[in-house]
């Protein structure tokens, strides 16, 4: 895969617990960086930047680097691995927080790998606003940059989170993080005051209901793929920024057409990651059960 199609994620590795209404799994592989990169890995060369303590699998990092991913800018820190663990309701949209320790995280500061300088295609996982101005920094003459974020920082740190998405060409959000940014309810307003804080394309996740990508003032709405059950939703998001930025890097062209499909894409591989826990949706799949989730979405959206 030719380096100019490489995409950098720079976010969370982490180790989880998980209890949904179809079971539980301890110490499941998780965190952005993880979900994004094994999605992602499936369209193009993918390269992470995060930390993780000693107690994370060796066979993990083999795992990752066999499936076109470098892990040279994963640093294992003395300590323990970011933990997060949760319970989710019979409503699986809905979830407790039963605890979140930082462990390593706390003190995470992205350093860059100098081979990891000229990647074209860049996504800022959900960390502080300050890591990623740190990160952007540390970037040389980037083609495309996206951008994840949450509520805790539009609310806590909202001065560097603006700073951030004048720098940006997409963002990635939800529906309520866009009514909390904006201030707006209504969609439509909500998105022409995110476009004018800087980023020219953005997709808005609804879950269950789809997503919706603004671009040059065109709206396209994506629906979900619907799956018999879904276990485990922990990572959908991110997995969607993976099939997105994926598609995106390898087909290395901005332009509406591209776009719709690349959010075709992120909810292809976010409907794969929920019929399983942790990971293991997204590990086995052949090109022809991706390509057959494509055609679906296509026919539902009627493309």
């Amino acid at each position: 895969m030719s380096a100019q199609n490489s995409v950098l994620v720079v976010g969370s590795i982490a180790l989880d617990d998980v209890e949904t209404p179809f079971g539980k799994r301890e110490n499941a592989i998780g965190g952005a960086a993880i979900f994004f990169g094994i999605a992602a890995s499936y369209f193009t060369h993918i390269r992470i930047v995060g930390v993780a303590g000693e107690d994370f699998p060796e066979a993990t990092l083999e795992m990752l680097k066999s499936r076109n991913i470098d892990t040279s800018g994963i640093e294992i820190a003395d300590g323990k691995t970011f933990r997060w663990g949760g319970k989710y309701h019979e409503d699986i949209n809905c979830r407790d927080t039963l605890y979140t320790h930082l462990n390593v995280f706390a003190d995470f500061k992205p350093k860059i790998p100098k081979s990891f300088e000229n990647t074209p295609y860049i996504f800022l996982g959900n960390i502080q606003p300050q890591l990623q101005l740190d990160v952007l920094k540390q970037i040389k003459n980037p083609k495309f940059i996206a951008l994840d974020t949450m509520n805790l920082w539009i609310h806590t740190t909202r001065e560097d989170l603006l700073k951030v998405m004048q720098k940006v060409d997409l963002v990635l959000i939800n529906d309520s993080e866009l009514h909390e940014l904006t201030d707006e309810l209504n969609l439509l307003k909500g998105l022409d005051k995110l476009h004018q804080m800087g980023p020219k394309i953005a997709v808005i996740k609804k879950g269950e209901h789809g997503a919706y990508l603004s671009y040059a003032r065109q709206l396209f709405y994506c629906p979900v793929y619907p799956v018999y059950q879904p276990t485990d939703p922990t990572g959908a998001g991110d997995s969607f920024a993976g099939g997105f930025m994926g598609y995106l890097a390898a087909s290395n062209r901005i332009d509406f057409r591209t776009l719709k499909k690349a959010t075709i894409y992120g909810a292809i591989m976010g409907s794969f990651l929920v019929e399983h826990f942790s990971v293991d949706g997204l590990l086995n799949l052949k090109k022809e059960d991706i390509d057959q989730r494509y055609k679906a979405i296509r026919a539902m959206a009627m493309l």
